[in-house]
């Protein structure tokens, strides 16, 4: 069997664990494994190599990824797709494994309208938004990374007894932003799940700031509906008349050494899509939800919802103490 594997998107920890894992467990079973350059824009470039084990060797604790990613708007055309499809047949690729978020999920899909080789995907994204897996590849490693430096904001806040807000990364969900402020103790966490206005964001700091509170913070997830972490806290400031300081975490959450837990993560799933493709399953993405793998249809992925923990989510005012009465 002949695969190709490329990364799409935006980048995330244990991208090369992944490709690790494909290309390893691949050769072990007669398998050709060539990596793809760029995304789906390598396979239009035709930029492309074929992977052997010392390849890969020496990439599982390193972030980023390997085999280079991108965005492709010629790939999201129906030219760009029959491009894609031609240079597939025409090299007699049987099998292409694509690791990304919800976008790389989209185009495999897409090309699956084109080319009748197998397709398979894996959850490669720090949003960890893709229905069909518990975890996304990257996402541990994101919420760690962006814990670190909240703990150290914390210590900068208690010290001048100020209120801080927190941007993370999440443009369309609030995993982030939802784990790392429940692990910070954060005073309220702001995401697209959930609705709250400046007036309701007042009355949080407010009563935080008379429970003696020495610092407050204050998580938001970028994709916020009441705007970036700047435009709140100048809402904010306004509204209780106090100086707000704004920390942007930005692609910080993105890199460096992946996490045990995603390196883990990403081999199993890289392991489990080339068994997949052994036993001729195919047209999904692999995850694993509730300690069992399992093959998730594309559209699945991004048409299903997948939702916060909406019992932890329930008991945030109790664990910020601000509910309470002593």
């Amino acid at each position: 069997m002949k695969v190709a594997v490329l990364t799409s998107g935006g980048d995330s920890p244990a991208m090369n664990a992944a490709i690790r894992a494909i290309t390893r467990v691949g050769i072990h079973h007669n398998c050709e494994i060539f990596g793809v350059f760029g995304g789906f824009q390598g396979i239009l470039n035709q930029q492309y190599h074929e992977l052997n084990s010392r390849s890969v060797s020496r990439i599982l604790h390193r972030g980023g990824t390997m085999l280079t990613t991108g965005r492709s708007e010629e790939f999201k055309t129906e030219e760009g797709l029959k491009k894609a499809a031609k240079f597939l047949k025409d090299q007699q690729f049987d099998a292409l494994i694509a690791i990304g978020g919800d976008g790389t999920m989209h185009g495999l899909d897409a090309l699956s309208k084109h080319w009748d080789g197998w397709l398979i995907g894996l959850p490669g994204t720090i949003d960890n938004d893709l229905y069909g897996t518990d975890y996304t590849i990257g996402f541990d490693t994101a919420i760690n990374n962006a814990l670190d430096a909240l703990d150290k904001i914390r210590d900068t806040a208690e010290a001048f007894q100020r209120v801080f807000l927190v941007e993370v990364m999440g443009r369309k969900a609030g995993f982030i932003a939802f784990h790392v402020g429940i692990a910070t103790g954060a005073s309220a966490i702001l995401m697209p799940e959930t609705k709250t206005t400046i007036e309701e964001l007042a009355d949080v700091v407010t009563k935080a700031k008379e429970k003696s509170k020495t610092s407050v913070l204050v998580v938001v997830a970028e994709g916020d509906e009441l705007g970036n972490a700047h435009v709140i806290a100048n809402a904010l400031g306004k509204r209780i008349k106090e100086e707000i300081r704004v920390s942007v975490l930005g692609y910080i959450q993105r890199g460096g050494n992946p996490t045990h837990f995603d390196r883990y993560l990403a081999t199993r799933l890289g392991a489990y899509a080339i068994e997949c493709l052994l036993e001729g399953k195919q047209g999904g993405m692999v995850g694993e939800m509730h300690g069992e793998l399992k093959m998730t249809p594309f559209k699945d992925t991004w048409t299903h919802k997948k939702p916060l923990d909406q019992w932890m989510l329930g008991l945030l005012d109790e664990l910020s103490g601000i509910s309470s009465t002593d």
